[in-house]
């Protein structure tokens, strides 16, 4: 079995539903569910070791459009949130991980010596990401307190636009130069989180935040989980000039199960073949190099295609990139060693 070290899941969002609803989160992830994808058991089942785990405060107003005639589709962005009530649920899912690691369900990770010694431990190595900075204030005194409690890598925005910048939205054909980047505060921002060896993540970036990003970092850059735009040209997939900017800076690349981010047709089926997560990985490393090509699977918040499952399929991906052509040495940095070599950077380790 090859361990999956994975750059993006939304478990968190899960369990914080279920703890919303009255449940118990702990023993949800403890025990096992039949619903959403990561839960312990079917993480070690599929040999998922472990990943960013997402910090997201999710947009009620946003309701995916569906594909016309033509199979188009373009959802406007959603509204902007408000500061306090995205810290709260931030706290929230923040104590939810908390929680589990006092349980010893997973181990949050602040540095990569963590996650391999929990990796041999057979225990989820957690890296907290929070994807888009609503509950961050423009001052960043909450990045200080979130920094504190395990935050390692963070996304500036979610696809929509807050202080720090501006998001690509769900559409499809599009380009992801799709509206303004970064402000001045998400300038300081990326400043903050150089000085602080907190990794910045472009998924969900407009292309022009891309760059200004790129401007100023001292980081490799790194889109978490997203896809190829010259094969399936969602809004959210990078195009071969940005590609080509990550590998120049020795990035990385995570692949994004979602289906509407790797079918031809961009739309939302589970009858999503693997050849099409392997067209994707075929792409990104002919493009980049195999240095420069990860996983980000996006479990938990996404439609996956139906031959992967959830957390316990994970290895159907790894067989079916072998039965393609790479080997062993490429299976370990696919899966797992390009993501560590990048958060050593990141870390100032």
């Amino acid at each position: 079995m090859e361990l999956v070290f994975d750059g993006h899941n939304d478990v968190l969002l899960r369990l914080w539903r279920t703890m919303k609803a009255g449940g118990d989160p702990i023993a949800e992830y403890i025990g096992g569910v039949t619903n959403g994808h990561i839960d312990s058991p079917r993480a070690r089942a599929g040999g998922l070791a472990g990943g960013f785990c997402a910090i997201y405060i999710p947009s009620g107003d946003l309701i995916l459009k569906e594909p016309g005639a033509s199979g188009h589709y373009d959802t406007p962005l959603a509204a902007p949130l408000v500061l306090e009530p995205s810290l709260e649920i931030a706290l929230e899912k923040t104590a939810i991980a908390l929680r589990l690691g006092r349980a010893g369900a997973w181990r949050i990770c602040r540095s990569t010596a963590d996650i391999r010694q929990a990796m041999a431990d057979g225990v989820f190595a957690s890296v907290l990401h929070m994807e888009g900075c609503e509950p961050i204030d423009a001052d960043l005194d909450n990045l200080e307190v979130f920094y504190a409690a395990g935050l390692r890598s963070l996304g500036p925005v979610w696809s929509r636009n807050n202080i720090f910048g501006h998001g690509v939205p769900f559409s499809y054909p599009k380009s992801p130069d799709a509206g303004p980047g970064l402000t001045e505060a998400g300038f300081e921002l990326v400043r903050a989180c150089n000085r602080m060896g907190i990794l910045v993540d472009l998924a969900h970036i407009t292309e022009r935040g891309f760059w200004d990003v790129a401007k100023i970092t001292d980081q490799p850059l790194v889109a978490s989980h997203s896809n190829a735009h010259a094969l399936t040209p969602v809004a959210r997939n990078l195009t071969d000039r940005q590609l080509d900017a990550i590998r120049e800076t020795k990035g990385i690349v995570g692949l994004n199960y979602a289906v509407t981010m790797l079918r031809p047709d961009a739309r939302d089926s589970a009858d999503t073949p693997i050849s099409d997560m392997v067209r994707h990985v075929d792409y990104l490393v002919e493009r980049m190099g195999i240095e420069h090509v990860a996983l980000g699977s996006d479990f938990d918040g996404a439609t996956i295609p139906a031959a992967i499952g959830d957390a316990g399929g994970t290895q159907n991906l790894v067989a079916a990139l072998r039965g393609a052509g790479y080997g062993d040495d490429d299976l370990k940095k696919i899966c797992r060693e390009n993501w560590l070599r990048i958060l050593a950077s990141a870390w100032r380790e």
